[in-house]
């Protein structure tokens, strides 16, 4: 029997497989709301078997967006154009999920076929903010420093954006603490150079991301799952690691997050990663084994093969894939004719299974 195709139980929720769609930016949203760009590219991968389908990060703030096309959920409008695309991919058996994002210091920036670095103010982008007012790079934004009363207006930017995912017909939320994203440019020493009481030391620097899991958890139900995305390290010395997230991670179980989804990289131009394929499945593996938490693998996952033995060896307990699912969004239906599973087809789609 494959482990991969056997169902996961979190809560009240069950996943039907292992497989989830991991949050993959599209930069293609006018105003934050998605539209029926998001619905078929998420709904196809749910026909496609998926047990899991995460939206993209959804920004929390409009100032959290990566760049000017990109969705959120900071407002009601945005969670009605959400509800249609949380239903279809429920009716397909798959649970709908959404990571809630902010993007800070790499905030007002250009969607990758557009260019690089900033969109200037005159072009559709803003002020963006961050623990401190340096800037990712020579072409990014030049931030500026969140006050104690930004902080506070951050963690109540997550805390509705849950409720709003709820009312949307989410059944799953994720907060984005990876990639350089504004939560992690409090984890990491390099990016955070506060000397007040959300920087400095490791209690300081986390401050951020457990009083957001806090806040989230508070309004998110006991019933359903929250999970939280994690750059296991910043592949820069000196910079957050593994060792780091290890801890944080035994702090996030007490406080209700069920999985933490481990990747990697993304706050420093300096990081130097030698992406091979499942190169970060020992971040994983480390975490799940030390920090009693659910752990998702990503990065270079591509085959079958590859994918059942990672939960089979009890590397983690699901594997997030986004290129595999763009290029095949059928790679799960795939994946169980070549592992010997069955996954339910829909009933216009049963002449061809």
């Amino acid at each position: 029997m494959s482990e991969l195709f056997s169902p996961l139980a979190q809560r009240a929720l069950t996943l039907r497989n292992r497989i989830a769609v991991s949050p993959m930016c599209q930069y293609s949203a006018v105003d934050g709301l998605p539209d029926h760009w998001h619905l078929v590219h998420l709904g196809s991968r749910a026909v496609g078997g998926a047990g899991l389908v995460m939206a993209e990060a959804a920004a929390v703030l409009p100032e959290g967006r990566i760049s000017p096309e990109d969705v959120g959920l900071w407002n009601d409008a945005q969670a009605q154009a959400w509800a249609p695309i949380a239903a279809f991919v429920r009716a397909q058996g798959a649970v709908p999920a959404i990571q809630l994002a902010h993007a800070g210091r790499k905030a007002s920036t250009h969607a990758p076929w557009r260019g690089h670095g900033a969109v200037a103010e005159a072009d559709g982008g803003w002020q963006v903010v961050a623990p401190s007012a340096s800037a990712y790079g020579e072409r990014y934004p030049s931030p500026v420093a969140l006050d104690a009363d930004g902080i506070a207006a951050v963690v109540d930017a997550f805390r509705t954006a849950a409720q709003r995912a709820l009312a949307a017909g989410f059944e799953l939320v994720e907060l984005h603490a990876a990639h350089g994203y504004l939560l992690h440019q409090f984890l990491s020493p390099l990016s955070n150079a506060r000397d007040d009481a959300w920087g400095g030391g490791f209690e300081g620097r986390t401050r951020l991301v457990l009083d957001v899991v806090d806040a989230v958890r508070a309004v998110w139900p006991e019933r359903l799952p929250l999970w939280l995305r994690l750059s296991a390290t910043d592949w820069v010395e000196g910079g957050w690691d593994v060792e780091q997230s290890v801890a944080l991670a035994r702090l996030l179980a007490p406080r209700g997050v069920d999985l933490v989804d481990v990747s990697s990289g993304g706050l420093s131009p300096a990081q130097r990663i030698d992406a091979v394929p499942g190169y970060q499945v020992p971040f994983a593996r480390r975490i799940r084994a030390e920090a009693g938490i659910a752990t998702g693998a990503v990065g270079l996952i591509t085959t079958p093969e590859q994918a059942e033995r990672i939960v089979a060896d009890g590397d983690a307990d699901v594997v997030l894939l986004a290129r595999e699912l763009l290029r095949d969004p059928y790679f799960p239906r795939r994946a169980a004719q070549a592992l010997g599973a069955t996954i339910e087809a829909p009933a216009q789609y049963l002449r061809a299974w």
